[in-house]
């Protein structure tokens, strides 16, 4: 067996451990629609989803559509979504997205990656989430997460996140590349936090390069915050 194909089954036996430990992992952005989830995907760089959550019921109140966002004032989008950060540079982005729907797609959301990206404020991880969780296609999200865990696994050693995208693609099964991303967040929030690492208790940790390593006669869990 190469060693891809080894890589390959190391990471399906990994998708298949942490399904079992985490059988609801799923996007954390609350929505009802591609328009909310990609509200909520701009709302949320720099930002938490569970800060994004409380700020979009009254944000989709008065904007429940592009058609009414495109027509809002910048300055009366701003104080609705000042908590999330970086707010003016969002809500333009937010009001210069929606014009674009309404303009170019009939106030609907596209589906390809190159219309998604071409939107203000859209980059290629909203775009992969989009696509994924709006739209039923299978594209990995790689977001801080994502890259911290899957290096560590040992399954890139890029800290460029098309590469790590690319090398992602070419070991994990194409039905789980979305899953993929959900997996690595629900897993960095529990176990595997970027300051506290539970490697004694994580699923994966025999497969994993990282906690493998671990001498456990030496190593004590801490407890995290």
């Amino acid at each position: 067996m190469s060693a891809l194909q080894l890589t390959e089954k190391r990471a399906r036996i990994i998708v298949e451990k942490l399904l079992q430990h985490y059988p609801y992992a799923e996007t954390t952005l609350t929505h009802e629609s591609p328009w909310e989830l990609l509200v909520g995907a701009i709302l949320a760089s720099q930002c938490t989803d569970e800060r994004v959550n409380k700020i979009t019921p009254a944000l989709f109140s008065e904007y429940p559509d592009p058609e009414s966002m495109a027509l809002a004032e910048i300055k009366a989008v701003e104080p609705i979504i000042r908590s999330c950060g970086l707010f003016r540079s969002k809500a333009k982005a937010l009001v210069g997205t929606a014009q674009q729907l309404v303009e170019h797609y009939d106030g609907r959301v596209p589906e390809s990656e190159e219309a998604l990206m071409a939107l203000p404020g859209v980059g290629r991880k909203i775009a992969n989430l989009i696509r994924g969780d709006a739209f039923g296609k299978q594209a990995v999200v790689v977001d801080t997460h994502c890259a911290r865990i899957s290096r560590l696994i040992g399954f890139t050693d890029s800290d460029r996140p098309p590469k790590i995208e690319r090398d992602l693609m070419a070991i994990l099964p194409e039905e789980h590349w979305t899953l993929w991303g959900h997996l690595m967040v629900t897993h960095g929030r529990d176990l595997c936090k970027a300051r506290c690492r539970l490697c004694f208790s994580c699923p994966i940790r025999a497969e994993c390069r990282y906690g493998e390593a671990l001498d456990p006669s030496e190593a004590e869990e801490q407890d995290c915050v």
